[in-house]
């Protein structure tokens, strides 16, 4: 027995992480018993427990999970008292197989609870043999001594493993530090962040949010997370989620178990990527909230002082270099925009022109204010760049700003109108913003003047849709219908005219037509994948 124990104690020595030291001191056990297999399983957090190491399923390390007072080792666990059967061990009637493992039928098991004195188990040693097996007085004592020896064994180990911590993440901290801070650009950045502090901290998932603040929302701009489901997560509103708590309270927020915390959003989620505890860390510069880190263990445990700060001296760093880049993106756009402002101006003096050509204005201020109308479409594309994603402009951002405009300059005298605009505010870049911005105004200038000359009453829907990166936007008026010989390929209208041309230059295609009473205009073209 005194070189079983020694066997155990080298196993130690020799072991560089607590899965290496779990698998050497089950085959330690099997060395010292003379057993065909040996399994350890850990406490998950609660009443159950979770593989860890095993001679004869290392597959199943990490995948098993038993819950309270499942199986042989659940009834070890729970009563804190060992299970010693010498025959028909797998016919026990609290014996529990593993999914997937048929044909592996044992005739003798033992089960050791891992403790330490005064304290609940922590875990179980399960051993097996394929024939019977004679627990003498001797051998219950032999197995007891090797059960707490282990146990002393991973206890020490992991006292090793916090004094140690704290060395260890401040080699982290400055690993990750070192890494963003040489990116330029923001996407990178929090991409580096998540993927960095993960590896670093031993996280299972981390995020990074940043804060829209015209929408009072949480959005998710980076993950490691492999499950498209998570990649897809919404954005959040500040008032309902854990981050948002973070935010509004500037401090680390930490929640014990996801899966079953009643504030947390996504308990599903959770489950399925084997979620447990979570710390939402505030992102802030000069004390104002741009963002919040989220990092996820993969089971329940406690995130230690050392951990925490620094968790909160990285989030500011990482603060900092995001804020830092938006300002790069800032400069690098006001050095590019004279460039956009000549295209744009080349493409003002093409609409003049194409003006010039038509004649059919009734009046200087007609054709003037029709000019004025286009321009105006191209400026608002412009105002929102200043104040969302800088190269970026979503479309239903666009369809709202024009709304307002001809609410407020261009609407027929004693015609009530009711706009509405749906659907999500899908971002295109500088030039297909741009064109787009014209084919609305267009669009909506012509159901305004055409479709309530007489009805003076009625509604205009404009709908976005996005599907596989095709862009669809209807704009539909309940007004008078097309008349029955109507061609929109043949016009003499010059805003039609443009939408089509325009509509071509994206790449798509420009229908209209009266659908269920509507005068249905539809434009659809691939979004482009760089500017």
């Amino acid at each position: 027995m005194t070189e079983a124990v020694l066997s155990l104690i080298r196993a130690q020595a020799r072991a560089s992480s607590a899965g290496d030291l779990a698998n050497e001191l089950a085959q330690g056990w099997v060395l010292a018993t003379d057993a065909e297999s040996c399994d350890i399983l850990h406490r998950d957090g609660g009443e159950g427990l979770i593989l860890q190491a095993s001679t004869i399923f290392p597959e199943m390390i990490g995948r098993v999970r038993l819950g309270k007072g499942v199986g042989l080792s659940g009834q070890a666990l729970l009563n804190n008292e060992p299970i010693f059967l010498s025959a028909g061990a797998s016919k026990d009637p609290r014996f529990a197989r593993y999914p997937n493992t048929t044909g592996h039928d044992f005739e003798a098991e033992a089960v050791i609870p891992l403790r330490l004195d005064g304290q609940p188990p922590f875990g179980v040693v399960l051993i097996r043999r394929l024939t019977a097996w004679d627990f003498t007085e001797q051998v219950v004592e032999d197995l007891n001594v090797l059960g707490e020896t282990t146990s002393a064994i991973l206890h020490g180990f992991d006292l090793a493993y916090s004094a140690g911590s704290r060395n260890s993440r401040l080699g982290a901290l400055s690993e990750v530090s070192r890494t963003i801070a040489q990116s330029p650009y923001l996407e990178e950045i929090l991409q580096l962040l998540v993927n960095l502090t993960a590896q670093q901290f031993n996280y299972r998932v981390c995020t990074v949010r940043l804060l829209d603040e015209n929408r009072n929302e949480l959005v998710l701009r980076a993950t490691q997370a492999p499950a498209k489901a998570y990649q897809r997560k919404r954005a959040i509103k500040l008032g309902e989620s854990i981050a948002g708590r973070a935010i509004a309270e500037n401090r680390p927020v930490i929640v014990r178990d996801v899966q079953v915390d009643d504030d947390y959003i996504g308990h599903d989620l959770a489950v399925e990527q084997g979620l447990r505890s979570m710390i939402c860390v505030p992102l802030t510069v000069q004390e104002k909230p741009i963002g919040v880190l989220s990092c996820y263990t993969s089971e329940v445990r406690n995130f230690t002082p050392d951990e925490i700060k620094a968790l909160e001296t990285l989030a500011k760093q990482a603060a900092i270099s995001i804020e830092h880049a938006k300002m790069q993106v800032r400069t690098t756009l006001m050095q590019e925009m004279h460039h956009r402002v000549k295209n744009n101006l080349q493409q003002v003096a093409s609409l003049l022109r194409l003006q010039m050509r038509y004649s059919q204005f009734k009046s200087l201020d007609e054709a003037l204010n029709d000019c004025l109308n286009r321009i105006l479409a191209i400026s608002s594309v412009h105002d929102l760049l200043s104040r969302e994603d800088l190269d970026h402009v979503g479309v239903r951002s666009i369809a709202e700003s024009l709304v307002h405009h001809q609410q407020s300059s261009f609407t027929l005298p004693d015609t009530h109108i009711r706009w509405e605009v749906r659907g999500s505010d899908v971002k295109l870049n500088m030039t297909q913003a741009t064109q787009l911005a014209l084919v609305l105004n267009e669009l909506m200038l012509n159901a305004v003047e055409h479709g309530f000359k007489i009805n003076k009453s009625g509604e205009i829907h404009i709908t976005i849709e996005e599907k596989d990166d095709e862009i669809s936007i209807w704009v539909s008026n309940s007004g008078d219908p097309l008349p029955e010989e109507f061609d929109p390929t043949v016009t003499n209208s010059l805003g039609l005219k443009i939408v089509d041309n325009l509509a071509r230059a994206l790449g798509g295609r420009y229908t209209m037509s009266n659908i269920l009473g509507w005068t249905v205009a539809e434009v659809r073209f691939p979004r482009a994948t760089g500017e």
